[in-house]
């Protein structure tokens, strides 16, 4: 029988996912200067009438630029020295260039960091500078010049905003992503320890059970001991299997065997094993096997499983009653009724253990449902599992 998380195999350690966060300030910050230091020098030279550049210059245009560092630690100081850097450059009377590169930035930036009326605001104070620049200039087409640099300022603002947006987007991608991951992995985890319980715990039962059977009659009745240690063998023979099977999941680098997983044609032995441990078991099934998928299948078998382990552990029992049908009307239409009955103690106000949860969850994980109820004598562990038809014989 194989565990029944073959996924895990190829569950690696979740990926980690790093925010793009545009650009490197570092490389923005040269970019910028190389751009306004070079692009103003080359259009100097076809500008006879505008002031020499001088130390002065170069420091305003250094100024911008290097107020784009600030985009991480303080973008609220990006806008006003870019501002008072390009304002006194062109005060100046210095040759015209793209100086205004580390001004438009400033403003996408400071969108872009979230804040929203300061950029706004920032644009507002840029597109008056030009239109007052322009209404001074003496240009006939200055309302032309005018319109353009408000509208840039507003489409600055604009862009900054998409750039804010996109990142929150992915942002929340990315939190949803991890969210998935981590339920992946923990639903991993949940299956891991339910399929140890199941195959470890059963067989050791089984084993404890027998050594048991061994210790009583062993001196008593030697012909009964032989019976009780071909069950010892067998059980630990599968247990080593399986166990082997599991550690095959967990390292990547081992091999892992096909095998079988656990099927309904299995219950006359599970029941036979259940038998050699003292426990009488009548097994009635009414299902048809052909109709009932393999993960239904597997998990009817393990819940039958889990309840005559618990039945020979703790309820003290001697009989057990294991029916299985099918349903064709009502809220349970087209489901497995697995029902496993017992003539023990019950419960005894014990409270749930890891069996019953596992036996639990792994009805919950096929869309169905298990209860327990106390008879008299006994207890009932009833399950219902919808039965899907793809797949299966029609």
């Amino acid at each position: 029988m194989q565990p029944s998380f073959p996924a895990l195999r190829g569950a690696a350690e979740p990926r980690r996912y790093r925010r793009f966060a545009g650009p490197p300030t570092s490389f923005i910050v040269i970019t910028v200067a190389a751009i306004q230091v070079v692009g103003t020098l080359i259009s100097a030279r076809h500008q006879d009438s505008a002031r020499p550049l001088d130390i002065a210059a170069m420091l305003l245009l250094l100024a911008g630029p290097a107020a784009l560092a600030f985009r991480r630690r303080a973008p609220l100081a990006m806008f006003p020295v870019a501002f008072l850097a390009t304002a006194g450059y062109l005060a100046l009377g210095y040759a015209w260039g793209p100086i205004a590169l580390s001004l438009a930035l400033s403003i996408v930036l400071t969108a872009a960091a979230g804040l929203r009326w300061q950029a706004w605001l920032g644009a507002g104070i840029a597109a008056g500078a030009v239109v007052v620049g322009a209404a001074v200039s003496g240009d006939p087409n200055w309302p032309l010049r005018a319109s353009a640099g408000v509208a840039w300022a507003a489409i600055l603002v604009l862009l900054g905003q998409a750039f804010r947006r996109r990142g929150e987007r992915f942002a929340e991608y990315r939190r949803r992503r991890e969210a998935a991951q981590k339920a992946e992995r923990d639903e991993y985890r949940l299956t891991l320890a339910r399929d140890i319980h199941d195959v470890v715990a059963h067989s050791l039962s089984m084993i404890n059970v027998q050594a048991s059977v061994a210790l009583h009659v062993g001196a008593d009745d030697p012909e009964k001991l032989r019976p009780a240690l071909e069950a010892i063998k067998a059980a630990s023979k599968e247990s080593l299997t399986e166990v082997r099977q599991l550690l095959g999941v967990l390292r990547e680098d081992a091999p892992l065997v096909p095998a079988a997983k656990p099927t309904l044609a299995g219950l006359p032995a599970l029941a036979k094993n259940a038998e050699l441990g003292g426990l009488r078991v009548t097994l009635q099934d009414n299902s048809d096997h052909q109709l009932i998928g393999p993960a239904q299948q597997e998990a009817a078998y393990r819940i039958i499983q889990e309840a005559l382990t618990n039945v020979g552990r703790h309820s003290g029992a001697s009989s057990a009653v294991v029916r299985l049908g099918q349903t064709g009307s009502g809220p349970t239409a087209g489901a497995l009724t697995v029902t496993v009955d017992d003539d023990g103690g019950g419960m005894r106000g014990a409270l749930p253990g890891n069996g019953l949860t596992g036996m639990k969850e792994r009805a919950g994980a096929m869309g169905g449902t298990l209860t327990v109820r106390e008879l008299q004598p006994g207890l009932r562990v009833e399950a219902a599992l919808p039965i899907h038809l793809e797949g299966n014989r029609p």
